[in-house]
Formats: structure tokens, sequence, C-alpha cells
């Protein structure tokens, strides 16, 4: 009887257990488009009692034990990740979302490499929200779950979906978590997770409405709002050709869209002298492989080659929003990669800002020759820490699938902190190899010091790093591939199918761990 919805206006009676109660003055006074979503536990054993969160015992306590009743007789609890709705058992929820949450305690673990209580809350919740959404709920209470943090994390990523250019949309739902909990880690989680929507939204948009330009102003617009201590620079053209950026430069000829160098600075230490942290990102707003033009099927996903761009940006701005006492500058080269009379021929040989001359045989491995000349340019600014990101190659997506960021480093130490971040967040990195035997197959090259292709098709991921590492002279740097971990179909089951926004709550994490240890 619980399990069945109740009309939306109306006197209603309800039967339960043979006593007859009348709702119609309490749903009436009831705000019907607000729900509240708990938590249970899976029973340790057989004969186990399923238990509910602190705020799920709390709220059966507020409805006399209803909310219990109407589990016993609905079957088992639901299952982690799984719903169980209930209807009329408190006029202030006419709504009541049971989400599963796995087992009771359950921590780090280290096979996974993630913390396996906070992914289930994450997951959860966001089943949860979404389960309200269908319901058309416009307003959502919501359990902490025992982490705040992860349940916002959990309500604001899963309810995401780009529908910026669909005339019916989706009902919008607004969160607020659920009791006296922790307000603060549910504010970060807000942001963390409102980080990565930012990035999803960049990657999602169509390439005709994504230009270089529109993204070089979405950042400018985001980080002026987030922070007083911030200096955006939108580098046209002729500073590019200023720079020597032939790298760069021989890449967005091939289009009739002007390239930007996207150049963002956070001035977050009371030191503004300290040395930053600098950020780059791979900036490809459409990929069509140029010359080697690729397969036209799934093409479209290219709209999302600016994946570390995006990325980048946004946990800049998310850091902003944190006022994290660092400094950091974010550097982005956009352009689209396209086949046109200008364009880059195979065989073409073109020369770097660090003087270094590229021998390009396939112009569809294109982000490797745009960073190339921003890592050079990173070195300008004498950097604590450089850290790329980029949808570089379809080998890593082999490699690794969307299960983890493969990083390629040459610091243990950057390694470290970035594997550390990736456990708190369950947006995981998994450590590559920058050995010499990757980098001999790039310099082996006919026509230029290096090649964009490694001499064999095998280990393309890895001779993609070694390219790069071509270009960096920096202790401390760290190459992010994440070309696998770009698109979610139903891996990750707190975001819905579409572009993913991944690693940017990594990132986010990391920034806030350096900034802590730093002050």
């Amino acid at each position: 009887m619980f399990l069945l919805p109740l009309p939306a206006a109306g006197r209603v009676a309800v039967q339960r257990l043979g006593v007859k109660r009348f709702w119609g003055s309490a749903l009436a006074a009831a705000d019907m488009t607000k729900g509240l979503v708990l938590g249970i536990y899976s029973k340790e054993k057989e004969d186990d009692v399923p238990q509910f969160t602190n705020a799920g015992e709390n709220f059966d306590k507020l409805v006399a034990g209803k909310l219990r009743e109407a589990l016993n007789i609905s079957g088992p609890p639901p299952k982690a990740g799984r719903t169980r709705t209930f209807y009329g058992l408190h006029q202030d929820f006419p709504s009541v979302v049971l989400v599963g949450l796995g087992k009771k305690g359950a921590g780090f673990d280290d096979q996974e490499n993630w913390h396996e209580g906070k992914e289930n809350i994450r997951a959860a919740i966001a089943a949860g929200c979404r389960q309200a959404q269908d319901l058309e709920l416009s307003s959502v209470e919501v359990d902490p779950c025992g982490d705040a943090q992860a349940a916002a994390e959990g309500a604001v990523l899963g309810l995401y979906e780009y529908d910026d250019l669909k005339q019916k949309k989706k009902t919008t739902v607004s969160m607020k978590l659920y009791g006296s909990g922790d307000q603060e880690a549910w504010q970060k989680g807000v942001l963390f997770a409102s980080g990565q929507n930012l990035a999803r939204h960049l990657m999602e948009t169509p390439a005709n409405e994504m230009t270089p330009t529109r993204f070089a102003e979405i950042i400018e617009k985001n980080l002026k709002s987030a922070s007083s201590r911030t200096e955006v620079y939108i580098r046209p053209k002729s500073w590019i050709e200023e720079q020597a950026m032939g790298s760069f430069l021989s890449v967005a000829k091939g289009s009739d869209e002007p390239p930007v160098f996207l150049e963002v600075h956070y001035t977050g230490s009371p030191n503004e002298s300290e040395p930053p942290l600098v950020f780059v990102g791979k900036g490809i707003t459409f990929d069509s492989g140029g010359i080697s033009i690729k397969a036209s099927a799934n093409m479209d996903l290219m709209r999302a080659d600016m994946g570390g761009a995006a990325s980048i940006c946004s946990a800049i701005v998310s850091a902003a929003k944190l006022n994290l006492p660092i400094n950091i500058i974010g550097l982005a080269p956009l352009c689209e990669n396209m086949p046109s009379g200008k364009a880059n021929k195979p065989g073409d040989v073109v020369r770097a800002r660090n003087g270094k001359t590229i021998q390009i045989d396939n112009t569809d491995a294109e982000g490797r020759l745009i960073l190339a000349d921003a890592l050079c340019y990173a070195h300008t600014f004498k950097p604590k820490v450089i850290i790329d990101a980029a949808t570089l190659t379809g080998a890593m997506d082999i490699a690794l699938g969307s299960g983890a960021t493969g990083v390629f480093t040459n610091s243990s130490w950057l390694w470290k902190k970035l594997y550390e971040a990736s456990i708190e967040t369950g947006d995981r990195v998994w450590r590559m190899p920058l050995f010499e035997h990757y980098t001999r197959q790039v310099v082996d090259c006919q026509l230029a010091d290096v090649n964009n292709i490694g001499k064999y098709r095998s280990g393309g991921a890895c001779t993609a790093a070694a390219f790069l590492k071509e270009f960096v002279t920096h202790p401390k740097w760290a190459h992010l591939d994440i070309a696998g971990v770009m698109v979610n179909k139903d891996e990750v089951p707190y975001l819905r199918k579409g572009m993913t926004g991944r690693p940017t709550r990594t990132l986010i994490e990391f920034l806030m761990r350096l900034s802590q240890e730093s002050s």
C-alpha cells in the first residue's frame, strides 16, 4: 500500500494494517513536489535486520516506525545502488526514496584503489536523486549517509545531463542536506561536483557551439566570478606567432576557426611571487584527424577532444572558489584539427617553440603537437610542478579503458600525490612507464629531431608520452592521458551516459592537499 503512488490532489484514504486513516488535510497542506532520499545498509548476515543510516533511523522514529513497516512488507531491502520508493509517510515528504548503500563500514579497498564506502554513497545518492527527478519532484533533501561530501557529489553529478539545446527538459531538482549534518562537507561536495559538471558541459557542447573563442570566454566568465585574484589572457593568433609556437600553429592552420592560447592565473598564495603550479590542457575543440582523417563512425565524440583543457580549467575555477592558498597557472592551446588545403600533410616538418623540429607522419597525432609548445611555454613561469592532461591516444583507452587515467611522470613524489588524491575521489589514476625504450622510438627520425608517432604500432600511449617528454626539462612533470575516461557508457553509476569531465575532482583534491601542505 505504501508502494502505490498517492494522487497529487484530493482526499485519499489509506488502509494501513486494517485501520483507515484519512490524509486529506495533511496532503492538501503538503508540498507534493518535495522528496527525501535516505540510505539503508545491506545485511551482514541472512537473519540480520537491515540497518538504516542515522538519518533514516531518525526519520523512522519521526513517523512512528512506518518506514520500517513499509520496508518489511515491500520485500528484501534495496541492494547497493538500487532504490525503493514509499509514499504518504510524512506530510513534509510525500515521497521517500530509500537507497541501498552496501556494506556498513566499507573503507579503503587496496585492490580497487578507492574508498568503497564513498563510492557506494555516490552511486546510491545519484540513483535516489534520479528517482526523485523521474517523479518530477522539484526539491529533495538528501541523507548525508555518514559522508556529506560524497553524498553531495553523488547528487550533483548524478543529476547532471546536457540538455541546453533541447526544448523538452527534465525537472530541475534543487537539493539540500537533510538534518543538521556537516554543511561544510556538503558544500565542498557540491563545489567539487560542480567543477566536474563544468568540464562535462564544455566537453558535451557541440563543436560548432564550443569554438576555441567560446571556450575561452566561458572559462573567463567562470574564473572572474569565482575570485578577484584571477587574471585571464585570451591570446590571439598574432601572439602565438610571436611566441614561435610553430607546432601549435601547424595544427591550427587547417581550420578557418581562429586559434586561441588561453592563459589563466589564480594567485591564491599570500606570497604572490611563490612559484606556481602549472596545468596544461589539450584544447582541440574538434578533431577530424586532419589529412589522416578519422573514420566517420563516432567522430562526433571528437567534440570532447578538448577534455584536457576542460578538466584543468574547471579544476582551477574550483580552486579559486575554495580560496586555496596557492598560485596556479592554466595553459590551454585551443584550435580545431581539420583537413583543408592549408592543413598539415604527412611528412611535413615543423619547428616547436624550443627549436626542436618535428616530423609529422600522422596528422591525427595532433594533440602532442599543440602540447609541445604549451609545455615549453610552461617552463617560463619557473613552476613547482607541471601537469598536463589530454585525451591523447586511443591506445590509452585500449590499455585501461574507463577504469583509470593513465599517468606518466618523472617524479615518484608527484605520482604519490596524484594517487592519494584519486583514492579519495574514486576517480582513479594508474602509473604508466616513461622508459627510454619508448623515447628511442620517437627520436629515431628520418627528417627531423623527433617524430610525432612511434616507429611501431604498439605502445602508442607510451610513445606519445615519450614525445611530450622531449619538450619537458622540469623534474616534477606528469602527463595525464585521459582518452579512456573521456566518455561514460554505464561504467560509473553516478554519471549519466556522455562526457565525464574526468579527472577534474582528482585534480581539485590534489590542489587542495598540496595547498594544505604548503600552508
